[in-house]
C-alpha cells in the first residue's frame, strides 16, 4: 500500500498570532500545487485559532503540540483534545522528545493522553527516540521499542492503524546533527516490524513513520528516498515559510 508523505512543521514557542498567520499564508501560496504530500503545522496554543482561519479550506492541515488526557477540569497550563478540536485541529502531538526532557513526561503519560485523542477525530503522531548515551551504548533498539511498547500498552491493531509514529533521536534535534539517512532507515524499519510483529501483519505497509532531527532542504530529499521513512517532523527548519515551502516541495 502506498503511503502518503508527510511534511509537518513543529514551530514550538516561537510565533505571534499575527506571525503565524503571515507564515501559514506564505506556506499556503507557495505549495497549493503540490499534490501528494500532507502539509501540517503546529503552532503554539496561542495561534491556533488565528491559524485554523487562514488554513480553512486548503490543504495544510493543523495540529497541537501536546494534549492532556482528561476532557476538563483543574489542570491549569493544560489544554484538552476538544480545545485542539475547538480550534480546527486535526492532528495531535504526543510524547514529543521536549515534553519528555523538560517537562516530566513520560510512556505512561504518552499511553494516557493516546488514548485520549483515539477516542476523538484527532490523529495522534506519537513520538520516540533515544538519547546520544543510550545509542552510544548500544541500546537504541531497546529504547524505542521500549517507548512503544509502554506508550501503546492496552491499544488493539484497531487503534494503531490511526497512528502516526515520529523517530526523533534526541541527538539529532536542534544540534544540527543528523542521523544519516541509512541510520533512520535502520530504525524505521525496526519500528515497522516490530509493528507487525506485535501487532498485526497488515500494519507495517499501512503506517506512516516520520524521522525528526535537523531535517532541512538540503538533507530532506536523502532522507525521503529510503523506504521506511515516510515524512518528516520539523523544528527549526519549519519556522521560515521558504524553508518550509521548500521541504513540502521536496518531490519537485
Amino acid at each position: 500500500m502506498s503511503r502518503k508523505p508527510i511534511i509537518s512543521g513543529n514551530w514550538k514557542m516561537f510565533k505571534t498570532r499575527q506571525e503565524a498567520q503571515q507564515a501559514c499564508r506564505g506556506i499556503v501560496a507557495g505549495s497549493s500545487d503540490v499534490e501528494g504530500v500532507e502539509a501540517i503545522v503546529f503552532p503554539p496554543f496561542t495561534a491556533l485559532e488565528a491559524v485554523s482561519r487562514v488554513v480553512e479550506g486548503t490543504s495544510l492541515r493543523l495540529g497541537g503540540q501536546n494534549v492532556h488526557w482528561e476532557e476538563q477540569g483543574a489542570f491549569t497550563g493544560e489544554i484538552s483534545v476538544h480545545m485542539l478540536l475547538d480550534c480546527g485541529c486535526q492532528y495531535a502531538l504526543i510524547g514529543h522528545s521536549e515534553r519528555r526532557q523538560f517537562f516530566g513526561e513520560n510512556d505512561e503519560s504518552v499511553n494516557r493522553r493516546l488514548k485520549a485523542v483515539l477516542a476523538t477525530s484527532l490523529i495522534p503522531i506519537v513520538c520516540v527516540g533515544e538519547s546520544l548515551d543510550q545509542r552510544e551504548s548500544g541500546r537504541a533498539r531497546e529504547v524505542v521499542l521500549g517507548q512503544l511498547e509502554k506508550g501503546f500498552n492496552e491499544l488493539t491493531a484497531k487503534d494503531l492503524f490511526r497512528i502516526i509514529i515520529a523517530y526523533e533521536p534526541l541527538w539529532a534535534i536542534g544540534t544540527g546533527r543528523t542521523a544519516t539517512p541509512e541510520t533512520a532507515q535502520e530504525v524505521h524499519y525496526m519500528i515497522r516490524s516490530w509493528l507487525g510483529e506485535r501487532f498485526s501483519a497488515d500494519l507495517p505497509g499501512q503506517t506512516r513513520i516520520l524521522y525528526g532531527g535537523s531535517v532541512k532542504p538540503s538533507n530532506v530529499r536523502d532522507l525521503m528516498a529510503q523506504d521506511d521513512i515516510d515524512g518528516a517532523l520539523v523544528g527549526g527548519a519549519s519556522l521560515d515559510p521558504e524553508s518550509f515551502v521548500k521541504l513540502i516541495r521536496y518531490q519537485c
